[in-house]
């Protein structure tokens, strides 16, 4: 088992934040923190000097604002997976940073622990997207899809991507919806996707109130029968 630390660059033009991040996340022994920049400018020289596996990148900077330097680093270091960190929740950013290439975005509220997890699974693969923002995706995707012609595919693509949000599903949701249709437990989830137990009990609370189903059983039922699995 690969025991060296994940490689994280951090990107704010806010000092406090960037240095309480550093603090924080530099404690998790999965996680190293080999640079910190105030602007895209400077992550992309960073970039360029450490390699990180991970940016966790601010959008609102002065000089080259993350969006465009999430572009960049795509573009030259494809292998380097980006987060967009911020306080913004306007869904033009959410695209803008997306189709820049970002595998996630979260906001700054997020608890300290549950970014360090988010850290760590998206540089294991996976992508993240809050469930507000992952709504407002969907909302959007739709309106896409009837806008489209029947002979025209991204529509109906995106449709298809979206199919297991029917129920208003965060993707994180839809990964801890699979494990119970694994038949694993809270402990053997929180293990696979690098969350406490705790926040995968408030997973599958949410789970069950938006599928409307009572337990793991009538979850995974609903779940197959609606082509979500």
């Amino acid at each position: 088992m690969n025991t060296t630390p994940l490689k994280l660059l951090l990107v704010d033009d806010q000092d406090l934040i960037r240095e309480s991040l550093h603090i924080v996340l530099d404690m998790d022994p999965d996680i190293h923190v080999v640079g910190l920049a105030e602007n895209g400018h400077i992550a992309l020289k960073q970039c360029e000097e450490q390699q990180p596996d991970v940016v966790l990148m601010d959008i609102h900077m002065p000089v080259m604002d993350g969006v465009e330097a999430t572009r960049q680093i795509k573009a030259t270091w494809p292998q380097i997976r980006v987060i967009i960190l911020t306080t913004f929740q306007e869904i033009s950013y959410v695209v803008d940073a997306l189709g820049a290439g970002a595998e996630g975005y979260l906001l700054k509220a997020i608890h300290p622990k549950d970014l360090a997890a988010g850290i760590k699974w998206v540089h294991q693969g996976g992508t993240l997207i809050p469930q507000d923002i992952a709504r407002m995706l969907v909302m959007q995707a739709k309106g896409a899809a009837d806008h489209s012609s029947p002979s025209q595919g991204a529509g109906a693509k995106a449709m298809e991507e979206v199919r297991a949000d029917a129920y208003g599903l965060s993707e994180r949701e839809v990964q801890v919806l699979h494990c119970i249709a694994d038949g694993l437990n809270n402990r053997e989830i929180a293990e696979k996707l690098f969350l406490s137990e705790g926040t995968v009990k408030n997973y599958i609370s949410s789970i069950y109130s938006k599928m409307d189903v009572r337990d793991r059983v009538q979850a995974s039922k609903k779940a197959h029968e609606e082509g979500m699995l």
